[in-house]
């Protein structure tokens, strides 16, 4: 799989597909939207970056935290071998579904719920990404990271998160290398803005 490709696949793609609010017009931009219930669908620009940063591969397993409207899934089930999608919203989790249906993709599976503590049922995961901002790196997410693995996700405050680019070695060792300042909405539950963020170091 090359960078090239997941390029070509966002280009591909009609962003306003995955909005139903009255900000469908403006898809076109690279620009963040509401999609509703005070959540986003992300530019084109940074979810081609988030999941050219991830590297998925045909003989990859991916866990997703945040389906949204299911644009960024969409990216993920078409470079990956599946795909595990949580999305604590029911509408949106349920809209996302009937999207990403009707565009023929067999190999993702939808759970409804609190995505923060991840989906253990089906660790570990060769990729993990994040799409709801964390106050703290959440540590069962890194437990589910499999070796070898690699996680994107955006963490710090309300104000700016940074962009955590996480690999885990075949030791099992874990780096953290950040990206760039991004804004993300919320991820709720014990790894919210609530918590205060913990240090993390590059390595």
């Amino acid at each position: 799989m090359e960078n090239e490709d997941i390029l070509k696949f966002a280009q591909s793609l009609d962003r306003s597909f995955f909005i139903d609010t009255r900000y469908k017009d403006f898809a076109a931009l690279n620009e963040p939207l509401p999609i509703g219930y005070g959540q986003t669908i992300s530019q084109p620009s940074l979810v081609v970056e988030m999941t050219q940063l991830l590297c998925p591969g045909r003989d990859k397993s991916v866990l997703e935290i945040g389906t949204g409207s299911g644009y960024q899934t969409a990216f993920l089930a078409r470079f990956s071998k599946s795909v595990y999608t949580v999305e604590r919203i029911p509408e949106l989790a349920n809209a996302a579904r009937r999207r990403l249906d009707s565009m023929g993709f067999t190999n993702i599976s939808y759970r409804i719920g609190d995505g923060s503590p991840g989906w253990s049922e089906h660790a570990p995961y060769d990729r993990i990404m994040v799409t709801a901002a964390a106050g703290k790196m959440p540590g069962e997410l890194l437990d589910q990271l499999s070796k070898g693995g690699i996680m994107v996700i955006p963490i710090g405050p309300r104000e700016m998160q940074e962009l955590i680019l996480v690999t885990k070695d075949s030791d099992g060792h874990i780096r953290t290398r950040s990206i760039e300042d991004v804004r993300f909405v919320e991820m709720t539950g014990k790894y919210g803005w609530s918590n205060p963020p913990l240090p993390f170091s590059d390595q």
